[in-house]
């Protein structure tokens, strides 16, 4: 498995060993142990389809724990504009799958949030991770 690395926009991104409907369910299953709330689970594709297109499998978990989130909103409310947080899971042209999420640094820095706030949301790249491993 590759390590993560985020690029200049802040999207963090890994290869997945599972398809795509696969692996969402993984991820959510891993941050439901971990009592992290699910807002939402969209799935692109299958909207695209219901409206006579056709797009490779892709779906979006939006998620969050108030706990760790809030804490970024006291310090500056714009951060709601990235929380709860979101995971991509997508299928590229290749027929590989993969997971992006914004990079905590980024988000930390994005809003001029204190340095330590990053921790709040870096607790969820090890369950991406383990979403996305054989």
């Amino acid at each position: 498995m590759n390590s993560p690395a985020a690029n200049e926009s802040g999207v963090m991104r890994i290869a997945s060993s599972h398809s795509v409907a696969a692996t969402v369910t993984r991820l959510e299953g891993l941050l439901k142990e971990r009592g992290v709330l699910i807002f939402a689970r969209i799935d692109f594709s299958g909207d695209a389809g219901r409206a006579g297109l056709a797009m490779r499998p892709e779906q979006m978990l939006i998620f969050g724990n108030p706990k760790a989130g809030t804490p970024l909103m006291q310090s500056e409310p714009v951060a709601g504009l990235d929380l709860p947080l979101k995971a991509l899971v997508f299928e590229a042209s290749d027929g590989k799958t993969w997971i992006a999420w914004n990079d905590p640094q980024y988000i930390v820095r994005r809003h001029a949030l204190p340095p330590a706030l990053a921790a709040n949301l870096a607790a969820v790249v090890p369950l991406l991770e383990r979403a996305a491993a054989p």
